[in-house]
């Protein structure tokens, strides 16, 4: 892969990204579609630094810890859990963080990820004290 033509998130999972591929944040419920927007979405993030701590591959599944800083100095902590065909990516998962508001510049390129109460995340009715 060209490391320079790249987007963050290849160089985070280590594969390349379907041009189709979709980057799911449930944190904001946004879901990007396609290489192209999931770039320019990137694009905004300028002078983003990341370093990967470990990748971890089972099956067609990747999951990869990593740590990030925007800017301001603080550390983030993050998990990728990606779905891979062929040698790329086809659906990220990225878990960072609590919930937040998406900007509005993302509105235009993103859409709403449908997260249905009985589904991969459930919602606060559905937690349970253990």
């Amino acid at each position: 892969m060209d490391v320079d033509a790249s987007t963050r998130l290849e160089r985070i999972l280590g594969i390349p990204l379907a041009e189709n591929a979709v980057r799911q944040w449930p944190q904001s419920g946004e879901l990007i579609r396609g290489r192209a927007r999931i770039a320019e979405v990137e694009s905004h993030f300028v002078g983003l630094r990341l370093g990967v701590g470990r990748r971890h591959s089972c099956g067609n599944t990747l999951v990869v810890e990593w740590s990030n800083d925007y800017g301001d100095g603080r550390i983030y902590r993050n998990v990728s859990i990606a779905e891979v065909r062929e040698g790329e990516a086809v659906a990220v998962t990225d878990y960072w963080g609590e919930p937040f508001t998406a900007p509005e510049w993302r509105r235009a390129v993103g859409e709403r990820l449908d997260m249905p109460a009985g589904g991969v995340w459930p919602t606060s009715d559905d937690l349970t004290v253990t």
